[in-house]
């Protein structure tokens, strides 16, 4: 199994809105991929770290599923959208579990 989890920074003009919308975006990827055993998305409320306003997390079947989300139209609309509201940095891992 593969876990990948990115934390994503905004800039100062992205509203509280828009990174619900991210969130809300992600959290529908679960219905429309294969391959995906849990998926997670929420806002990060932690002091540390805290410029990283979301964690996105989904882990996958297997490497090959990981591939097919990262291809997937779906899963590039909602990587553009997030593009589109601001987002200055991200930081992605993946790992086997």
């Amino acid at each position: 199994m593969i876990q990948r989890t990115v934390l994503v920074k905004f800039g100062e003009t992205t509203t509280q809105e828009q990174l619900n919308d991210v969130v809300t975006r992600f959290k529908a990827l679960e219905n429309q991929l294969t391959g995906i055993v849990d998926l997670q998305a929420g806002l990060n409320f932690a002091e540390k770290s805290k410029e990283y306003q979301v964690v996105l997390m989904v882990r996958f079947e297997d490497k090959a599923a990981l591939e097919a989300y990262v291809e997937n139209t779906e899963h590039q609309a909602v990587a553009a959208y997030i593009r589109e509201v601001g987002r200055v940095d991200s930081i992605g891992v993946d790992i086997e579990i």
